[in-house]
């Protein structure tokens, strides 16, 4: 139960870590901004090369991508991690 609860601290410290980072002060200074994915075009599912085993290569979707998505996924859930870090705070004041 102890590794439990450490694994949950830890993943909401990650969790308000990532949410508090700012896009233009730090995220653009090692490029990892939205606006540095190449644009997404609304037809894209529909015009995708294919490679040798079928499946469709998209453009934009690699790790890089994928990372900045999270960070804007994360941010966008800002006043839910507040609650949710009021409640852990009362928790810890009730129960210590």
């Amino acid at each position: 139960m102890l590794f439990l609860g450490t694994f949950f601290y830890v993943s909401l410290l990650m969790l308000n870590a990532v949410a508090i980072l700012n896009e233009e002060r730090f995220l653009a200074r090692i490029g990892w901004t939205y606006s540095s994915l190449q644009p997404r075009d609304v037809n894209t599912g529909f015009q995708q090369p294919y490679d040798q085993n079928g499946y469709g290569v998209a453009p934009g979707n690699g790790m890089k991508a994928r990372i900045i998505d999270l960070i804007r996924a994360v941010r966008a859930l800002r006043i839910p991690l507040i609650v949710f870090n009021t409640v852990i705070i009362l928790y810890e004041l009730a129960l210590g």
